[in-house]
């Protein structure tokens, strides 16, 4: 029986844990995921989705704050794994990935080598693609360049955000890790090397000012924009009076007047106080859907308009 020791920390990792926990030709002997970090207004330790999955299962848990630390390193290698399985963890020390005989893999959320780095799912939406999937791999030096194993492609509706793209692969990319495991555990694994290629493009990871809106782009970029971050951690704007403004949903407006390069207006707010809120791009009006002013709840924007004033908004004011 194939030992396994288990990495990973958010609830994208858990449907994995689970499917390997649940196979009888594999043993998850433990299971290592980040410390408890404080959570909420509270501040209070908050256990990772991976540390609660595993105590569920009565599994043991290793909470390393240092991979090199020698008394973590001698503990992973008490388990005498024969394989590790990763699934968005962080980067592994090479004493750490080559430990086990049969090595590390890891799961990833994209069709490497497209969109290496740390938000795979994000980026793909950002960029509008219409397919994606999930990628098993041998860990290596380079993060996500190891040769590959399997791949499963995941189609994007245009309904998409990340919020759903990322249920998506959670439960592709478990079903994906079983497959690789129990190719692994048979012999029949392969390993192909990634082809390199000036077309890559890079999922790096997403800091806030990347959700900032730039009305100088065009709509449909904006609204992939808004999907790409939405539910979290949300693209956003500022409005005349300098408020922020979380935007959830947005689409392109359908208006061949505004459909044209217009760079006299970029930044302009329209709105008839009831029914719409659209701001003026570098082509197109980008319709607002779904919205959170700061301070207040998410709303749609017909609920939003019942209580905001748009007189400012009407009065051409630019970003």
């Amino acid at each position: 029986m194939l030992k396994i020791v288990f990495m990973g920390t958010p609830e994208f990792a858990v449907p994995t844990l689970e499917a390997l926990i649940n196979w009888d030709g594999c043993q998850v002997v433990a299971v290592v995921t980040a410390p408890d970090k404080p959570a909420g207004r509270g501040r209070q330790l908050a256990e990772s989705a991976v540390k609660q999955a595993a105590v569920r299962h009565g599994l043991p848990v290793l909470q390393p704050t240092n991979l090199k630390a020698p008394e973590f390193q001698e503990e992973l290698r008490s388990y005498a794994a024969d394989l590790q399985v990763v699934v968005a963890f962080r980067m592994l020390p090479e004493a750490v990935w080559n430990m086990p005989p049969k090595g590390s893999i890891n799961i990833h959320a994209s069709l490497l080598p497209q969109y290496r780095g740390a938000a795979p799912i994000n980026w793909a939406l950002i960029h509008g693609e219409t397919e994606t999937g999930v990628t098993s791999f041998f860990l290596r030096h380079e993060i996500d360049t190891g040769d590959l194993i399997f791949q499963d492609v995941v189609p994007i509706t245009a309904e998409d955000d990340f919020g759903s793209l990322y249920e998506k692969l959670k439960t592709t990319g478990a079903q994906l890790a079983l497959r690789t495991v129990q190719a692994i555990a048979a012999g029949t694994a392969p390993s192909l090397p990634q082809v390199e290629s000036a077309a890559l493009r890079a999922a790096p990871k997403i800091q806030k000012e990347t959700g900032r809106l730039d009305f100088t782009q065009p709509a449909v970029a904006l609204a992939n924009l808004v999907r790409g971050l939405s539910p979290i951690p949300t693209a956003f704007t500022q409005l005349p009076d300098g408020r922020t403004l979380k935007v959830f949903k947005a689409q392109p407006f359908d208006d061949e007047e505004a459909s044209g390069p217009d760079s006299g207006h970029m930044g302009r707010w329209y709105s008839d106080g009831r029914t719409y809120l659209r701001v003026q791009t570098a082509n197109g009006l980008l319709d607002l859907l779904d919205v959170q002013l700061e301070g207040k709840k998410r709303m749609t924007v017909v609920e939003f308009l019942r209580g905001f004033n748009t007189a400012q908004l009407n009065s051409g004011t630019k970003q």
